[in-house]
């Protein structure tokens, strides 16, 4: 399959060797955002946590990554994936530290919060990607790149267990997630000793102006305003759930005063988004210039179902084995692994299909493939033969991660100069999914949890029936005005 594709799995040389680093500087960013999830009841029982707080950990670990995504997509635009992927991994180490040396739930909250901070990883390597692989091969590469850099989630969930045991006593989950965070640090020097932004003699193209995505007429304007909208309230929702009214980590003072922050930041944004676009409500983009901001809209939607519903599940997936079927938390762990283990292939696999078959059909397929999944997971009870449940969540995973793979095969075929911009606005919305799924956990029954994800999986499919199959060329301008095409088909 990759052969044919025009990708050398085996091979560590040019685009391949900025794909190989690309995906294990992904894989060091997961395996450090989740070295906590499959040590959950240990952290519990060290810092004596309650189910409240185990929960808030959860919330808290996905919701700087919500602005981070967006802030990190403009300063990859900006200044390149290699400086920012290497800044990133080497200044994350240090809430990772933090955090293995954490005495309270204060200071792991706040550890895990700003360790949010590295999910915004993905959308550096995004960018990297896009610029060595030509669009025939890109969904391929782009798969790649994603699934087996998400495969961190699933190494942390199997070896963190079993290296916190090799050290052994109370401190050996510190020792663990301290691990990942050496990791990180030093993967850092050897990225940007090892890559370049694009392959000699390409231009990298940035956005025209910095501090807001640019769109190219009056309707995308209002529809990119419309569409900032739910990563606000994702934010507001996760204050809510730190305020009195959940687990009282802010005061009800202190919740006012970020729901008050919110809504300035929101206004400020407004205001340097006209200012970065004002140009479409004074004259008319040419058309070859213009590009689909609902493209991207749509996308936003699936992302949400699909990648918002991964974050959820692998962080409670563990808990729910252990608590449906009685088992040991260790066990457990490995079991809700395999959900995460699926993304070695399934990932890849849709992003090839993409390529192979076109984006929208592929996504129409395993978007209905993930409602269907996510609705059979619902009915997963302690009655189920064990090894039908593990499946089932396997099956399912399939069609998330696939689905996953499919959306980011055509991100990057929208806007070439902005598609750090857009694969952050659109790896935002998998963690607003995420703090939504992970908000209706704490207030529902995991069937119903379930059967949340399925229903809002079927409102992805809808929008899909929206979104255009890219096709012909995108026009990107030199500095010196003259215009480049660049292939999408």
């Amino acid at each position: 399959m990759a052969e044919q594709a025009g990708i050398k799995i085996f091979s560590f040389a040019g685009k391949m060797k900025v794909l190989h680093l690309s995906w294990m500087a992904f894989f060091i960013t997961f395996a450090v955002w989740f070295n906590h999830a499959p040590l959950l009841s240990v952290i519990a029982d060290s810092l004596g946590l309650s189910s409240s707080e185990i929960k808030t950990l959860l919330l808290l670990n996905v919701a700087l990554t919500i602005p981070a995504r967006v802030i990190i997509g403009m300063l990859t635009d900006r200044y390149g994936p290699r400086l920012v992927y290497a800044l990133l991994l080497a200044i994350c180490s240090i809430p990772c530290f933090m955090f293995a040396v954490a005495s309270s739930f204060e200071q792991a909250a706040l550890s895990r919060f700003l360790l949010g901070f590295i999910g915004a990883g993905f959308v550096i390597g995004i960018r990297m990607v896009s610029e060595w692989f030509p669009a025939n091969e890109l969904g391929t590469a782009e798969g790649i790149y994603g699934g087996w850099g998400n495969f961190g989630s699933a190494a942390a969930a199997m070896l963190l267990p079993s290296l916190a045991l090799f050290f052994g006593g109370e401190d050996g989950w510190r020792y663990a997630v301290a691990i990942t965070g050496i990791l990180s640090l030093v993967f850092s020097v050897i990225w940007y000793f090892n890559v370049t932004d694009t392959p000699q003699g390409s231009t990298y193209f940035k956005p025209r102006s910095s501090g807001a995505m640019l769109v190219t007429s009056r309707n995308d304007f209002f529809l990119l305003i419309l569409m900032k909208l739910p990563m606000y309230g994702a934010l507001a929702l996760l204050t809510w759930k730190l305020s009195p009214n959940g687990v009282s980590l802010l005061s009800e003072q202190s919740a006012v005063l970020v729901y008050l922050g919110l809504c300035l930041l929101f206004i400020a944004e407004l205001i340097q988004t006209y200012k970065v676009n004002i140009k479409v409500f004074q004259t008319t983009i040419p058309a070859a210039q213009q590009y689909k901001f609902k493209q991207v809209a749509v996308l936003n939607v699936l992302y949400f179902a699909t990648f918002g519903s991964e974050l959820a599940v692998i962080s409670m997936l563990p808990l729910f084995f252990a608590e449906t079927f009685a088992l040991d938390m260790v066990f457990a762990a490995m079991l809700a692994s395999t959900y995460a283990f699926m993304n070695l292939m399934s990932r890849p696999g849709g992003g090839w299909l993409s390529d192979k078959f076109g984006r929208k059909k592929t996504l129409l397929i395993l978007t209905a493939g993930l409602a269907v999944g996510y609705f059979a997971m619902s009915l997963i009870s302690a009655s189920w033969p064990l090894a039908l449940a593990v499946v089932t969540a396997m099956l399912c995973s399939f069609f998330v991660q696939a689905g996953e793979g499919a959306v980011f095969a055509a991100v990057p075929l929208i806007k070439r100069s902005l598609t750090g911009q857009i694969a952050g606005m659109t790896g935002a919305y998998g963690n607003v999914g995420a703090v939504v799924y992970l908000t209706v956990l704490t207030f529902v029954p995991y069937s119903q949890f379930f059967l949340v994800i399925a229903v809002t999986a079927v409102i992805g499919f809808v929008a899909l029936l929206f979104m255009e199959e890219p096709k012909g060329s995108m026009t990107e301008v030199h500095e010196d005005g003259t215009v480049e095409l660049i292939s999408v088909s």
